[in-house]
């Protein structure tokens, strides 16, 4: 699973309060927050769904741009944001699917009778196999 960082410009709001926040690298990528926490919090998100759906278009991640290379004014400043693929789906895509498995029938005897949870087995093994915390 994907880590990246991208660069975001923040924009405080004078008039308003809070902050605009873009994504140079990212056409389009853009969200604000009311305070300096939302905004990082709603960065995070937009983040997250836009290169989500580059990997499930098959499109290319674009590279991101050095933050020393951006250029901002006033009290604008830039920040690195994170998108952790493992985090963002288990945060936004918790849905079940159904899978079926064989098994021999002496093994599924021997799983009911010690109470097996197949599901729970199933799933504590892939985190296993893949190298992740449960």
């Amino acid at each position: 699973m994907d880590k990246i960082v991208y660069p975001a410009v923040f924009r405080p709001d004078e008039c308003v309060g809070g902050y605009t926040v873009d994504f140079p690298d990212l056409l389009g990528c853009v969200t604000e927050g009311d305070t300096l926490h939302e905004a990082l919090y709603m960065a995070s998100d937009a983040l997250g769904l836009y290169l989500y759906t580059l990997k499930a278009d098959k499109k290319p991640f674009p590279p991101a741009t050095d933050p020393a290379d951006i250029e901002t004014h006033g009290r604008d400043f830039t920040t690195l944001i994170e998108w952790d693929e493992e985090a963002y789906l288990r945060r936004t895509d918790n849905r079940s699917v159904k899978k079926t498995l064989t098994i021999p029938a002496w093994m599924d005897t021997l799983a009911r009778e010690h109470n097996i949870n197949f599901s729970q087995l199933l799933q504590n093994a892939i985190r296993r196999e893949c190298g992740m915390e449960a």
